[in-house]
């Protein structure tokens, strides 16, 4: 399936682009040091300018829990607001928000790369739309592993706002193959400020390991 965007951007004109989370996530590569991750204050958004209403930069607040710092115009267009402030679980319908929060602990503490594939949920003025989001780990300016950037690509029309998402699909990369992450269907360690989130049910799509 070929992910892009095609429907309302800030001047109200179709356009449609190809191969945003791919331009992310070569500036995100090219931004480490070594096996470091990338530092907030070397992002100059012109590095990204292809794909900056498509992205966003999220900033951890409690476990599982992250809300947007900055985000492209595409996420105004979805939710028919403006979402910087908002915790980054406003995107997503209540059933994909517990696979949410375990995919955004293994960004935050493993770290890992995480790639979730999208589908909206459909009603009167709302058609048919499909997504794929990548989240990748980066370090504050302090150098504290609670920021990331990430990229979403949409195909199909956003039609009326809001639109939120289910998951249909979740895989993880390891930022440092050797120290993966454990294995899918074990809990990640979560502080105990927040209840552990519950394990995913029969037939609703859990976290895939993809190594590296």
């Amino acid at each position: 399936m070929t992910f892009g965007w095609k429907g309302r951007d800030s001047g109200g004109s179709d356009h449609q682009d190809k191969g945003l989370i791919a331009e992310l996530r070569a500036y995100w590569e090219a931004l480490r040091e070594g096996e470091m991750l990338p530092r907030r204050d070397r992002v100059d958004p012109r590095g990204i300018a292809g794909a900056l209403e498509h992205s966003f930069l999220i900033e951890r607040i409690a476990p599982g829990v992250a809300r947007f710092r900055i985000s492209g115009m595409v996420f105004n267009d979805l939710m028919g607001m403006d979402i910087r402030g908002m915790p980054m679980s406003c995107l997503f319908l209540g059933p994909a928000r517990d696979q949410l929060q375990l995919g955004l602990e293994r960004v935050f503490r493993a770290p890992s790369i995480v790639t979730m594939d999208l589908l909206a949920e459909r009603s009167l003025g709302r058609g048919n739309l499909c997504g794929r989001m990548q989240v990748l780990p980066m370090l504050s300016n302090k150098g504290e592993s609670n920021l990331a950037i990430g990229c979403l690509e949409v195909s199909g029309e956003i039609g009326r706002a809001p639109r939120r998402f289910s998951i249909t699909d979740t895989r993880l990369e390891p930022v440092h193959p050797t120290d993966a992450p454990p294995e899918p269907h074990a809990e990640p360690q979560i502080d105990p400020v927040l209840p552990r989130p519950p394990r995913a049910q029969p037939g609703v799509p859990y976290l895939r390991l993809v190594k590296a």
